[in-house]
């Protein structure tokens, strides 16, 4: 019965895990493939960061990541160049990050 417990509970939260993780995706399919790319190589007409590079990925954190989606990301000079997304929760935007992080080429 123990066995049977524990199987329960590894399914579990490898569903879990994986729905996390095909959320993150659709997020990012809805809300950031439009300019960043399906893949996430960027949009050189738009001037967007290609993040499947190591170089673009070292050069943000985290927390860059984050303050960026929620706050929106403006230039050195102050033009808005992406609007903040105030749909997402704080568990969607965690799995977001994760998901853009596994980008990485």
């Amino acid at each position: 019965m123990k066995k049977f417990a524990l199987l329960a509970a590894v399914i579990g939260i490898a569903a879990a895990t994986s729905a996390y993780a095909a959320d993150a995706k659709e997020n990012w399919t809805k809300s950031c493939a439009v300019c960043h790319a399906p893949d996430g190589k960027g949009k050189p007409a738009m001037k967007t960061k290609d993040y499947t590079t190591a170089a673009v990925q070292s050069a943000v954190t985290d927390d860059d990541i984050t303050k960026a989606i929620k706050d929106g990301f403006k230039t050195s000079e102050g033009k808005q160049v992406m609007r903040p997304n105030t749909k997402l929760s704080d568990d969607e935007i965690k799995a977001l990050v994760a998901y853009m992080r596994a980008l990485k080429q």
